[in-house]
């Protein structure tokens, strides 16, 4: 009996200590970095940092949209100085501020609208993405053309999340049918809802974590076979079954006998390019499947595609910042173009670059991305390019989870990228509702992110997506009203 009483003194003084201490590190603000990671109570005491323009600028429950005060402002920092300096649309914080944030809010691309599209063109109204834009808008016109998106991102677009409801919403409005890219083989496979996939285990995957020597499509990926491998993928994307896609499988240069086969049946492949696109079905069939036993044969995936219309291509991998792009030869991503040429790239990355409670510094990143862009646009010379600026991420601090510090800089860094690569911009964080939107979205109900202050779950990106749905749309009702759009 003495030795549990003794146990139980020892559990009680420890838990008081451990109280204590944690109060006291919140309520007169010693930060000690190892300790503020456990702090007791810092789940159940939350209090805002600054007081900010954004700070109304939250979804509350219900998902409803969040209150812009700031709607109305036709003359944002950044509309209103599109030509001049970064540095002069971005203020910095004063010197009296209690925290070390490096942009003031009121100067970030924060209290734009919900679902704008920012041009750093000298002409302030010029429309974003105009060459995408006109393309849009002939298909609305009801010219038969295709017009190809390529969503580039990390884990917050994976599982096609995001880009699976704007692939909807643009084919709902624009015409066109298909999911469009599905690699051969994914970790996410079974997470992801617009495409059913499954694959032999033997598939031997290069990829940005552990090749430098191998050409990796844009997917940051390359397949070959171990001997007898397969894939089988139906497109989830429509029940409609007089739906008639074609079905590209696409790899890299084949040998004088390579060959695979498609449900069943052999078939040669003869192109020998670096990238080349091959159609191995043209039917109302919502599967097939692949097989290759060809160890040399560089495979990619496979698009499943209508003839007209929108086709949205997800190329999402999970950890990376998108430097990792500046590794893919460059007479690849060319020979991509010539065959599979996109008229919009979407760069989103941000997550992985923010991976540290207390950065405030990321001038490192615009400059390591700055030519990574360039080579993009270079390669994809017909493209216009959208820099997708991060959304809100939180980490616990002493005062429990918040926005982190250097959200703000980070995405004062992307949009001088955007800028300094002639690139439109689109920024999560200001769709998501600003400072310290994650946290609400992460604990109302329903929620719209999960627990780990960093993903958007299936809701919230469904939000999200409808933002940048309505983004492009804002910018195809500019062109036709200042008769932009021409003749195609």
């Amino acid at each position: 009996m003495n030795a549990n009483k003794r146990v139980f003194q020892f559990i009680f003084f420890s838990l008081l200590l451990y109280l204590v201490f944690s109060y006291i590190n919140i309520a007169y603000r010693k930060k000690w970095e190892p300790f503020d990671r456990i702090n007791l109570i810092s789940d159940v005491i939350v209090k805002p940092r600054e007081n900010d323009a954004l700070h109304q600028n939250r979804y509350t429950s219900g998902s409803k949209k969040v209150k812009q005060n700031n709607d109305e402002k036709k003359n944002d920092s950044l509309t209103m100085h599109s030509n001049a300096s970064i540095d002069e649309a971005f203020m910095t914080a004063s010197d009296s501020s209690k925290e070390k944030v490096i942009v003031s809010a009121e100067a970030l691309p924060l209290n734009l609208n919900q679902s704008d599209i920012i041009s750093f063109n000298i002409d302030s109204e010029s429309v974003a993405l105009s060459r995408f834009i006109k393309k849009l808008i002939a298909l609305k016109n009801g010219k038969k053309t295709k017009v190809r998106i390529a969503y580039l991102g990390d884990s917050m677009i994976e599982g096609d999340l995001l880009s699976q409801t704007l692939r909807s919403l643009l084919q709902q409005a624009y015409g066109g049918s298909g999911v469009g890219f599905v690699p051969i083989a994914s970790q996410v496979a079974q997470f992801r809802r617009t495409a059913i996939a499954s694959s032999s285990a033997n598939w031997r995957d290069f990829n940005f974590k552990n090749t430098k020597k191998q050409d990796l499509f844009i997917s940051g990926h390359v397949f070959f076979s171990s001997g007898n491998d397969w894939v089988k993928i139906k497109d989830n994307t429509s029940k409609d079954t007089s739906i008639v896609l074609g079905k590209y499988l696409l790899h890299g240069p084949a040998t004088d006998s390579a060959s695979v086969v498609v449900n069943k049946k052999t078939m040669m492949l003869e192109r020998t390019a670096l990238f080349n696109r091959t159609l191995v079905a043209h039917n109302k069939d919502k599967s097939i499947v692949v097989s290759s036993a060809d160890r040399k044969l560089p495979l990619f995936g496979l698009s499943f595609e209508s003839d007209q219309g929108v086709i949205v291509d997800n190329f999402s991998f999970r950890g990376i910042s998108g430097l990792e792009l500046g590794k893919i030869n460059a007479d690849l991503l060319k020979e991509i173009n010539e065959q599979n040429p996109y008229d919009l790239i979407i760069f989103q990355y941000g997550v992985n670059v923010l991976y540290k409670p207390d950065d405030t510094n990321f001038t490192w990143y615009k400059r390591a991305a700055i030519p990574v862009v360039k080579k993009i646009k270079t390669c994809f010379s017909k493209a216009d390019v959208l820099i997708v600026g991060t959304g809100d991420r939180a980490f616990r601090y002493p005062e429990g989870y918040q926005s982190a510090v250097g959200i703000e800089a980070l995405i004062k860094e992307q949009a001088a990228l955007a800028k300094q690569t002639d690139c439109a911009f689109f920024s999560l964080y200001a769709a998501m509702g600003g400072k310290n939107s994650m946290v609400n979205w992460a604990t109302q109900n329903p929620s719209l992110a999960n627990k780990d202050y960093v993903h958007p779950n299936a809701l919230g990106a469904k939000l999200l997506a409808k933002h940048l749905f309505e983004a492009i749309n804002k910018q195809v009702k500019k062109s036709e009203n200042t008769n932009l759009n021409g003749t195609d």
